[in-house]
């Protein structure tokens, strides 16, 4: 179909990526277990949206410009390592609610907010754009009739199903915080110990290199 093979093993391989921790699912973990599975469910929205930008580009030739180019990658690398920084910032920031008795209650963020930040987080990481570009590519017959399509075919599988598995996950972390009933200072400090990870991996992002 549209010169792809071995669709199977990309859909299997696909998930087992997904499954990897990373930025992305600390975000929605983060999110859901401080706000419900509504605001994980934003998270995860804002990285599809992310992730198809870079399907997208990628299949356009774009992302290839971050392969090639050492400034174009220094310069998204650090414009998302920056917003990340930021990001944890804002998490280490994290305080209590004045409208809530409850003490050290964390003040919820607009879902249009959450969503920014997943989206955000996701485009701004240029290892995302070499991850496809790396990736997709070996399940496409080199004799396919439109290279670009069975890419943005490819992406489009890769990036749904990865969706689903990060609203599973908000829907998990969420189910799993009202279960043990997470004490409102426990989700205070665990949005401070996410923002510590966040600027390590800002960092890390940041000293990365292009290849």
């Amino acid at each position: 179909m549209a010169g792809i093979h071995d669709l199977a093993l990309f859909v299997v391989s696909g998930l087992l990526l997904n499954i990897l921790p990373g930025p992305d699912s600390l975000l929605i973990m983060t999110r859901s277990a401080t706000q419900g599975w509504r605001a994980g469910s934003a998270a995860a929205l804002g990285i599809g949206a992310g992730t198809f930008v870079h399907i997208l580009a990628a299949a356009l030739g774009l992302s290839a410009v971050l392969a090639t180019s050492a400034a174009a990658f220094t310069v998204v690398k650090l414009v998302g390592a920056a917003y990340i920084l930021y990001m944890a910032v804002g998490l280490l920031k994290s305080r209590k609610r004045d409208d809530d008795p409850a003490p050290l209650a964390v003040t919820p963020l607009p879902y249009r907010t959450i969503f920014a930040q997943g989206f955000l987080t996701n485009v701004l990481n240029p290892k995302v754009a070499l991850f496809f570009l790396a990736f997709v590519p070996q399940f496409i017959s080199a004799d396919a009739p439109n290279h670009p399509l069975a890419f943005i075919i490819l992406g489009c599988i890769f990036n749904i199903n990865g969706t689903l598995w990060c609203h599973a996950l908000a829907l998990f972390t969420a189910k799993a915080s009202e279960r043990i009933k997470v004490n409102p200072a426990v989700s205070l400090w665990l949005n401070r110990a996410t923002g510590g990870l966040f600027i390590w991996l800002g960092v890390k992002l940041a000293l990365s290199k292009q290849h």
